[in-house]
């Protein structure tokens, strides 16, 4: 593909030679002849001069660059898209393999790829151009919109509503049981039956061997546009908020409210029957005990300013030597005081 024409598909700007061939994309230090590589952080500049890239992706022109860039307002999101102009992961024939178990009462819209051992429930309906891999499994009742992906043994359990362009990876399930049980007198439990139901809105994706509860009563949901690491655990009657981010490792214990645009990062426990506005950040390995204000960024735990936690951290190693210097001067006041 001609550097012009990725330009022009793009919506970016030229600077270099159009006519140079790009096959490929790759990062600044894999990258090599006939590659489109992308600088977004500013930090790693340096190592623009020793990429072996044909062209680059910029967001303004690099100063005593050898090499043809195409600027750009969003380099990581055009790389992003120039990605897809090379590679476009396979996507199975249409029709329902002879081993695939479906329902009668199952409706499945058009241009649906069912595998060899997927099961569709009854009463299950799915909406056009659906993909189930081998051994997806969803669950009776469940109601799935347009453009549906599982892939292998993601399950979606009874009644649950999912909406259009979802992705489930392999292992991913939706709704089930919620973590529920009531101590009898003599110290066993009782399974408190989870009648609830995971609502996942449109344009979610959920990765692998993540887990995404059912609710007691009411239900769980995960709004538009959220994007679920793997290894996460959602518990019941939480809410996902549109747009968030959540890393691998994390988990929300039962009703967790995360509102718009909050990312969570790797490790972070959240207590339950808590918020977390807008626009927040939550750095790894923290625990969230309390609620987090719209727009703030917190460390630690139990977690808190993350200004304040770096300096906190930072100051850790030293309190040895910061106690040894109080005592000695505690030591010497109460000499002088003696006098």
């Amino acid at each position: 593909m001609k550097l012009r024409d990725l330009a022009a598909a793009l919506e970016c700007a030229l600077v270099g030679d159009g006519a140079i061939e790009i096959t490929g994309v790759a990062g600044l230090e894999q990258a090599g002849p006939g590659d489109l590589t992308f600088l977004a952080n500013p930090k790693y500049a340096p190592k623009v001069k020793n990429t072996r890239a044909s062209a680059i992706l910029v967001s303004e022109p690099a100063q005593d660059c050898a090499i043809a860039s195409l600027v750009s307002k969003n380099p990581y999101l055009d790389f992003a898209r120039a990605l897809e102009c090379f590679y476009q992961p396979p996507r199975p024939r249409s029709g329902i393999h002879p081993l695939a178990s479906i329902a009668e009462s199952a409706r499945i819209g058009a241009g649906a790829s069912i595998g060899p051992f997927a099961v569709v429930g009854e009463n299950v309906r799915i909406g056009d151009h659906a993909v189930l891999y081998p051994h997806a499994v969803i669950y009776e009742g469940a109601q799935i919109g347009n453009h549906f992906l599982a892939h292998s043994h993601a399950v979606v359990r009874e009644f649950c509503r999912i909406g259009d362009r979802v992705i489930l990876q392999n292992g991913a399930v939706v709704g089930g049981d919620g973590f529920g049980f009531a101590k009898r007198a003599d110290g066993t439990h009782y399974k408190i039956v989870q009648s609830g139901v995971t609502v996942v809105e449109d344009d979610v994706e959920i990765q692998s061997l993540t887990s995404v509860d059912r609710a007691t009563m009411g239900e769980t949901r995960v709004k538009r546009g959220a994007k679920i690491d793997s290894l996460v655990q959602v518990g019941h009657a939480c809410v996902i908020g549109e747009d968030n981010i959540i890393c691998a490792q994390t988990g929300l214990a039962g009703s967790s409210i995360l509102e718009r645009n909050v990312l969570l990062a790797g490790q972070v426990g959240v207590s339950g029957h808590l918020t977390i506005h807008d626009n927040s950040i939550v750095y790894a390995q923290s625990g969230v005990g309390g609620d987090v204000e719209a727009g703030a960024r917190i460390s630690g735990s139990p977690a808190f300013a993350a200004n304040e936690w770096l300096r906190a951290i930072t100051a850790f190693p030293k309190l040895p030597e910061l106690l040894k210097t109080v005592r000695e001067m505690k030591k010497k006041i109460d000499q002088l005081e003696r006098k």
